[in-house]
């Protein structure tokens, strides 16, 4: 059975197909930012969202059913590491943003989620409030650079506003993760 129906009517598997619709989408975001079309930054940030928005819709239908599991997690962990680490990336080749910007955020990224399967022996590690804060400026500030927006000077906020808190985040989970990694240190 591919998936079964809980007590609320959604099917378990809905939050992980979700994730992997977003994971899908991140190759047509970058096209359409690197393929130059008329109106494709517009098409690029049309999907960005769409794909952003399978993240809220992922973890409320998650919340809401109790079905929150370790491969859930990791899958959804993965699928937002992909979509802003790519866009990123892609952006950098257009020169909308610095490349440093990206090396940084791409770098906590995938080390987080080197720590997440550290600790995925053991338990689940849940997005933390500051991780959920530094989702919501990367997609803002991901959006804004999309758009590239005549608001240089609010990019430029937009993006340090970013980088502030994925190194901060980045920080809070090792720093509460070192439990996990020296679990993992002694075995």
């Amino acid at each position: 059975m591919i998936a079964r129906w809980d007590r609320y009517g959604y099917a378990v598997a809905a939050p992980n197909a979700l994730s992997l619709v977003r994971i899908a989408l991140v190759p047509l975001v970058v096209l359409a930012l690197l393929l130059d079309f008329s109106g494709h930054l517009w098409v690029a940030a049309g999907l960005f969202v769409i794909a952003s928005l399978t993240d809220v819709l992922d973890g409320r239908i998650a919340r809401k059913s109790g079905n929150i599991t370790v491969f859930g997690t990791f899958i959804d962990s993965l699928a937002d590491k992909l979509l802003i680490s790519c866009t990123l990336i892609a952006l950098v080749e257009m020169n909308h943003v610095w490349g440093w910007v990206a090396m940084v955020v791409v770098a906590r990224e995938f080390a987080v989620t080197g720590l997440r399967l550290v600790a995925a022996q053991n338990e689940v590690i849940s997005a933390s409030r500051s991780g959920k804060i530094k989702m919501v400026l990367q997609v803002i500030a991901v959006l804004a650079l999309i758009l590239n927006t005549q608001y240089q000077a609010l990019n430029d906020v937009l993006v340090i506003l970013m980088v502030i808190a994925t190194v901060v985040s980045g920080i809070e989970y090792f720093v509460n993760g070192r439990r996990h990694l020296a679990d993992s240190i002694s075995r």
